[in-house]
């Protein structure tokens, strides 16, 4: 039962499982990461009825269109000196056949750049990209 303070009204995480049907495992993380604005007092988490309402007010993030491949470039470096060799490509498969060939991948990384600006979109470590690109 929420705790009522003046005009204040503070939920627990037993009150928030009970109401909104969420693990309270979840609700604990929800709050450790900030998701839901919480204050701890003691070893309890206690949430206002304001905290609860933006959370679920919360603008979603707009969506990017997705770019076409075409639209960038890959640069396949390694990130030391023990490897300075430098591979420019033009597909993800490609950039997957050359990391696939290194013997230590953590050597390497590899930046995405925007054809039409020549801006280094993004900088990502090797195994991350076959992680995200090998199955697409």
């Amino acid at each position: 039962m929420p705790k009522k303070i003046g005009n204040l009204t503070l939920y627990s995480v037993d009150d928030l499982h009970e109401i909104l049907g969420i693990s309270k495992l979840t609700l604990r993380a929800y709050l450790r990461e900030g998701k839901i604005r919480a204050r701890k007092l003691g070893v309890s988490w206690y949430v206002t009825e304001e905290a609860i309402r933006e959370y679920f007010e919360e603008p979603q993030p707009e969506t990017t269109p997705k770019r076409k491949e075409s639209e960038f470039r890959y640069i396949v470096q390694g990130i030391n000196d023990l490897v300075s060799e430098t591979e420019e490509c033009e597909t993800k498969k490609e950039v997957l056949e050359i990391l696939n060939d290194q013997a230590i991948i953590s050597l390497f990384q590899v930046q995405v750049v925007d054809r039409s600006t020549n801006e280094i979109t993004e900088i990502i470590k090797a195994r991350d990209f076959i992680d995200r690109y090998a199955n697409s």
